[in-house]
């Protein structure tokens, strides 16, 4: 079985987790770190550990939502050579092995360069389900829009607490997949506390007609798991995991996962 054989889109499964009345562990890790093969393994340890689907991030040089512990990881990686069609490969040795979404995450930059149409059309050949665009908003993005419309990807735009309700609209109506709820303004990061303006933006989002929204940045422990499970659609965690990967290696990345996995079966 191909990879592209194997793929279901992160609308597929959030819907059929909001069917369970359960919800989304998305889990990010940047490709390259510690360094590609490692990363392959993290990827595939997270869809065996219960992960709903994985955020693969590509590791840029001017990351300005990123916080210190992503940035140090995405560093060495770009340190260690790591160049795009090597993406490629990871995306499809995660997908033979796990049945889970893959996302990436990437700055449009290096997307640009290499060619939207190509991107897309690579991505979506080796079973990649779809891209997060944090630094483009919908309204440069026509290129985007097509090529995803071409490919079938699945295109997630960010929602802030400070956008307005026209904003909003635009970002609900230009997203296919989930839209991305920014928890906080600010970098990624572990937080002792979620902001209520989570809560509000997502709110917010479903006033404007958004059928599947996650919530990211600063989720850490399975508590703020469940607690934004119990208003949103999905859970983005990312620094508390590349943390357990630097420190510990899979077997410490293993043991954060599932614990944050329990964060989706408390009652």
């Amino acid at each position: 079985m191909t990879p592209k054989d194997k793929v279901e889109s992160v609308s597929e499964t959030l819907d059929k987790l909001r069917e369970t009345g359960t919800g989304a562990l998305i889990g990010y890790l940047p490709i390259g770190f510690p360094n590609l093969s490692q990363s392959i393994e993290a990827a595939i340890t997270l869809a065996e550990s219960g992960i709903s689907a994985i955020e693969f991030g590509i590791p840029y040089s001017d990351p300005v939502m990123d916080g210190p512990i992503i940035q140090r990881a995405a560093q060495a990686s770009l340190d260690a050579g790591l160049k795009l069609k090597q993406v490629f490969e990871a995306v499809s040795a995660v997908k033979q092995a796990t049945e889970i979404p893959v996302l990436l995450m990437s700055y449009w930059n290096p997307i640009l360069q290499f060619g939207v149409e190509r991107f897309c059309e690579q991505l979506a050949s080796v079973g990649g389900s779809g891209i997060i665009t944090p630094d483009l908003i919908p309204d440069d993005a026509a290129a985007w829009i097509a090529a995803s419309n071409n490919s079938g990807l699945d295109r997630i735009f960010l929602a802030a607490p400070s956008s307005t309700a026209q904003r909003l609209a635009m970002i609900t109506k230009q997203s296919r997949g989930f839209v991305y709820a920014v928890s906080t303004m600010g970098t990624t990061g572990v937080r002792s506390e979620l902001d209520q303006a989570a809560r509000e933006l997502v709110a917010r989002l479903r006033e404007v007609g958004a059928e599947r929204i996650c919530v990211g940045l600063g989720i850490s422990t399975r508590e703020q798991v469940r607690e934004v499970l119990n208003y949103a659609d999905g859970a983005i965690v990312g620094s508390a995991l590349v943390a357990a990967l630097e420190a510990d290696g899979v077997s410490g990345l293993r043991e954060r996962a599932m614990s944050l996995v329990d964060g989706i079966r408390l009652g």
